[in-house]
């Protein structure tokens, strides 16, 4: 069954998303015109992007039980103005004191199994219609 979310324009550039019982609100930048009262839709795609690939270290250490506490994912990109894009987005997982190194290399496996990142690598087709 599909999934449908569905967006308002609750006033100045805010966007709303309603999907299932949860919201989603953004905003933009007040130098882009907005009133910089939520996040703007770029920030939520990568914070998606990063905490898809932090649930993804999470779910592994849990089901290993391993500890977590200390283990912290950070996210880096830089905007290329000429490509007007960011094209490097660094993750580094910093892993708790006294994880196994043997699990090193199988947590990073782990985390490219992440769905937004595989969403990014291999996109879906996106048609926009007019009703």
């Amino acid at each position: 069954m599909a999934e449908e979310m569905v967006v308002t324009f609750p006033g100045n550039l805010k966007v709303r998303a309603d999907i299932n019982d949860m919201t989603i609100e953004t905003d933009q930048p007040e130098k882009s015109g907005g009133d910089n009262s939520a996040p703007s839709p770029f920030t939520l795609f990568t914070a998606s992007l990063a905490t898809c690939a932090g649930y993804f270290a999470l779910k592994f250490c849990r089901s290993r039980k391993l500890e977590t506490e200390g283990m912290k994912l950070t996210m880096k990109y830089n905007w290329d103005s000429e490509q007007k894009k960011y094209p490097v987005m660094e993750l580094e997982l910093t892993l708790p004191d006294g994880f196994p190194a043997k699990y090193s290399d199988a947590i990073v496996r782990a985390i490219d199994q992440c769905a937004v990142k595989k969403h990014i690598v291999d996109p879906p087709e996106i048609q926009v219609r007019v009703r």
